[in-house]
C-alpha cells in the first residue's frame, strides 16, 4: 500500500477530497500498511459485495462476542453483511498497525464529552492510535489516524428527506442550500451532514451534541471548526462522506 496522497509539505493537511484506499480481500495478509503521520488520516473504504463471502466465515475468529450479537440484531442480511465486513476490516487494520492478532485488539469507550458516561468514541486502551468507523447500506470508510479523528459515509437523500431533515443544519448552511435549485439540494445535504457528523464523531459526542450548532458548510469546501482538518471523501456515486481529525 502507498500513502494516500502526496503531501506538499511534511506538515500540512492535504487540500482537495481524499481518496481511500480499498481494503483487500480477507484472504489477503495486511503486512505493509503506511505509517501515520500527523494531520493525514488513513481511509480505507470497505464494499460489502466484495467481502461478504468471505466474511461470514471469518466474522466468527475475529469479532468479539459482543460484536457479533449486535450484526444478529440487524433485519436485513444486507445490513448484517456490511456490518461484519466493516468490524472485521477494522480489526484487521488496527491488528496490523498494532502488530497483533484481530481478534485480541481491544477497543473501549472514551466518556462522553456531554456527560462524562462510557459511551464516548471507540478508543483503544493505551491511545496508541485513533480511529472510526462510519457504515450504510453495500458500503463502510474506515480512518486511522494519529489523533482524533471521525468519518461518516452517507447515501444521497431523496429530495423530501431533505425536507424534513433541514432543521438540524446550522442557519448558514440552511441558506446555502435553500440558495441552491432543488435538484442540488440533496447532494448539497449530504455534503454538510457528512461533514458534521465526522466532526460530531471525532469530538466524541456523536449526535449528543445538536448537529445545528456548528457551522461546516454545505458548498464545494468544507469550513473547519477550529483546531480540526475537515475534508470530503471521494466515494462512489450516490454516497457522499466526509472525515474530520484533530490537529
Amino acid at each position: 500500500m502507498i500513502p494516500l496522497v502526496s503531501p506538499p509539505s511534511p506538515a500540512a493537511p492535504p487540500a482537495g477530497p481524499l481518496i481511500p484506499s480499498t481494503l483487500p480481500p480477507l484472504t489477503t495478509a495486511l503486512t505493509r500498511l503506511p505509517g501515520l503521520r500527523p494531520v493525514r488520516p488513513q481511509l480505507w473504504l470497505v464494499a460489502t459485495e466484495a467481502h461478504q463471502d468471505a466474511v461470514t466465515r471469518y466474522a466468527p475468529l475475529v469479532l468479539a462476542t459482543e460484536e457479533l450479537a449486535r450484526a444478529e440484531e440487524f433485519r436485513r442480511p444486507g445490513d448484517r453483511a456490511t456490518y461484519l465486513c466493516a468490524h472485521v476490516g477494522l480489526r484487521r487494520l488496527l491488528g496490523a498497525h498494532l502488530g497483533v492478532a484481530p481478534r485480541t485488539v481491544s477497543v473501549a469507550r472514551a466518556p462522553c464529552p456531554c456527560c462524562g458516561e462510557p459511551h464516548g468514541r471507540p478508543v483503544l486502551p493505551d491511545g496508541r492510535l485513533h480511529f472510526s468507523l462510519s457504515h450504510c447500506e453495500g458500503l463502510s470508510l474506515i480512518a486511522v489516524a494519529s489523533t482524533p479523528v471521525g468519518v461518516d459515509i452517507e447515501r444521497v437523500p431523496a429530495p423530501h428527506t431533505v425536507t424534513e431533515a433541514s432543521e438540524v443544519l446550522h442557519q448558514a448552511e440552511a441558506a446555502e442550500l435553500a440558495a441552491l435549485a432543488p435538484a442540488l439540494r440533496p447532494a448539497a445535504f449530504a455534503r454538510a451532514w457528512t461533514r458534521k457528523e465526522a466532526y460530531l464523531k471525532g469530538i466524541g459526542t456523536g449526535l449528543g451534541a445538536d448537529p445545528s450548532a456548528e457551522y461546516v458548510g454545505a458548498g464545494p469546501l468544507p469550513s473547519a471548526p477550529p483546531g480540526w482538518f475537515l475534508a470530503d471523501v471521494t466515494v462512489p456515486d450516490g454516497h457522499h462522506a466526509a472525515v474530520a481529525l484533530r490537529r
